[in-house]
């Protein structure tokens, strides 16, 4: 038994999941927590880690078909006419930065002198100039420039994004 790569139909990841779970196939879904703006509101959410797949571990020449067309799926992702094998330490290295099978990726770090947005807060839509992060981590010392004057406002480091 080998895994394999399931190419789901759009959003559709749980459904194609619960399906093959309910046929006796071992699935892994590995999902990413993030942190996103969704109507000016800063919230956690938790999506797909790969979009449109899931792993299955079968024995294909015996349930290809049974995968294939359970509910939610849409192809088993191959190669040349053959499925693509996942080796299993790619699962298990995937498996090892989860829990419950949920991934939490710390904020990207910032450099000195990059633009930065207050997501959220009193503060909300200002941009200033990323200075330094404080001891504790969470929170950082930014320069908003407002008024013509330049201000340092020490702020969560949650509450902040880098301005492409």
């Amino acid at each position: 038994m080998n895994w394999f790569a399931i190419h789901t139909k759009p959003r559709q990841e749980s459904l194609a999941q619960q399906s093959l779970d309910r046929e006796g196939v071992e699935t892994y879904y590995p999902k990413l927590k993030r942190r996103r703006t969704i109507r000016r509101v800063r919230r956690w959410v938790i999506g797909p880690l790969f979009p449109g797949y899931i792993f299955a571990r079968f024995d294909f020449s015996k349930q290809h078909r049974l995968v294939r067309y359970a509910t939610g799926v849409s192809n088993i992702v191959s190669f040349g006419g053959k499925p693509a094998i996942v080796d299993d330490q790619i699962i298990a290295l995937i498996r090892e930065h989860a829990t419950a099978d949920v991934i939490e990726l710390p904020p990207t770090p910032l450099r000195p002198g990059e633009v930065v947005e207050i997501q959220a807060g009193p503060l909300q839509g200002l941009q200033g100039i990323f200075e330094r992060e404080l001891s504790d981590k969470e929170r950082v010392v930014i320069l908003l420039d407002t008024l013509a004057r330049g201000a340092r406002v020490e702020i969560a480091r949650e509450l902040i994004e880098r301005v492409s």
